[in-house]
């Protein structure tokens, strides 16, 4: 017989092993440029502006899905602590 404390703990341990399967699938370095874009930096022979068009591409490709996952806690938190009350 599982205990509360005990399935609790194996819920944590498989968010995890989940977080760490996503993050295993996830190329660590990508290249955010469109064919176009590319092409076009890549013409002009200077590779410091074609990585910092890239780094700038990621950046704000990030930023909603951080925004999201902020707000998502933030719900989470509230009905966590409205269902305990």
């Amino acid at each position: 017989m599982l205990t509360k404390g005990k399935r609790e703990k194996g819920k944590g341990i498989s968010r995890i092993i989940l977080l760490l399967i996503a993050y295993c699938l996830t190329p660590i370095v990508s290249s955010a440029q469109c064919a176009m874009c590319r092409a076009a930096l890549e013409s002009s022979g200077n590779k410091t502006k074609v990585e910092a068009v890239n780094d700038g591409i990621v950046f704000l490709m990030a930023i909603p899905y951080i925004l999201v996952a902020v707000i998502g806690l933030v719900v989470y938190k509230m009905y966590v602590k409205k269902k305990a009350v």
